[in-house]
């Protein structure tokens, strides 16, 4: 329920008003897994209770997977009553925190005129990023602005990656987990300066200081609920490593080449999307080097029995998966992503060693 509906967006805040940022727990959705982050503004004065939330979209946008694939996809900051937002959680069974900012009348005001400026405003909308641009960012971005100048920063551990803080929240969802590893590129491997996900948020305000004073008092539980663990049978490491398994163990050259086709089409995929998307994360994907597409080359020459080409395309092959394999040893996903290469490594020297035999040796 938009509060607009229950008040005129012109109010003057009293002295009892209260300006709080609301961190809410991770979920088993896969748009709850990060957590989320809103801000609250009350004045009792005015029986005034509302929480602001960037991040919103709608299912029903035309064209949605592909402007969200594209990365041009509207979200749109919205505006409900307390009791609904905690409601809403309640029933998620969601833990919600609150850090009350000690800022003086004319402070906060400041954020609630904006905030209400940006409901009224084309400010509503914005392109969707997930390490620049998301409910996080975006309540950073609006509090520095009304504050006027860069007063919440990033505050602990300014060497880690983005992909390195991002695997922690994958617990219980390995596949998505390992999705996100073979899809980013190499935006994700910058160091994480930037503060971009909930709990972030919540630790850096903790210790940030705001004209000598600290900027948030101490973080109060609303609600509390322990994380339910998603604890599948499939989505897990046993059934990767189980299904690698059975295509070495089977050693047949029909599920060899389909295995080889699904790589080469995904390193296809990841190209097409890192010219197409405008997400940054999407972009310079160096692990087309273990989805290469050069492999559907090699079946195409398999194909029409051009065994000498077939065994020099595999080395060629190797040589790169070699290659792919130092270069990301000191990435955060090197252990995840290390059985496929293995895999296909042992795949191609079969291929190597059928063909080689085909090959004179010329003394």
């Amino acid at each position: 329920m938009s509060f607009y509906s229950g008040f005129s967006q012109n109010i003057a805040l009293t002295d009892q008003a209260k300006i709080s940022v609301l961190t809410c727990g991770t979920g088993n959705e896969s748009y709850s897994l990060f957590g989320h982050t809103a801000i609250r503004v009350q004045d009792s004065i005015h029986a005034l209770d509302v929480v602001y939330n960037y991040g919103a979209f709608d299912f029903r946008t035309p064209n949605f997977v592909a402007k969200f694939a594209k990365g041009n996809l509207q979200y749109f900051a919205i505006a409900n009553s307390f009791s609904d937002f905690l409601s809403n959680y309640t029933d998620e069974k969601r833990s919600v925190y609150e850090q009350q900012l000690e800022i003086n009348s004319a402070e906060k005001q400041q954020i609630f005129d904006n905030l209400n400026h940006t409901l009224l405003s084309n400010e509503r909308f914005y392109t969707y990023k997930f390490i620049d641009k998301n409910c996080t960012s975006m309540v950073v971005d609006l509090i520095n602005k009304s504050l006027g100048s860069t007063v919440i920063v990033k505050k602990g551990d300014l060497e880690t990656t983005y992909r390195s803080v991002l695997f922690p929240y994958f617990e219980g969802h390995f596949y998505e987990r390992l999705g996100t590893s073979i899809i980013f590129g190499m935006k994700v491997d910058e160091k994480a300066t930037r503060i971009f996900l909930p709990f972030e948020l919540k630790s850096s305000l903790a210790k940030t200081n705001y004209k000598n004073e600290k900027l948030a008092g101490k973080s109060e539980v609303l609600l509390s609920f322990e994380k339910e663990v998603n604890t599948s049978m499939w989505n897990n490491w046993y059934t990767y490593l189980v299904i690698l398994a059975l295509i070495l163990v089977l050693n047949k050259k029909a599920i060899d080449f389909t295995y080889l086709t699904g790589m080469g089409l995904l390193g296809v995929f990841f190209i097409v999307m890192g010219f197409y998307s405008d997400h940054q994360e999407l972009a310079f994907n160096y692990n087309v080097l273990l989805f290469s597409p050069i492999v559907l080359i090699l079946i195409v020459f398999a194909i029409f029995h051009k065994r000498s080409l077939v065994y020099k395309t595999v080395l060629l092959q190797i040589v790169i998966l070699l290659i792919y394999g130092i270069f990301i040893a000191s990435k955060a996903h090197f252990i995840i992503v290390l059985p496929l290469l293995l895999t296909t490594l042992i795949i191609l020297v079969r291929i190597a060693v059928r063909n080689a035999k085909r090959i004179p040796i010329i003394i």
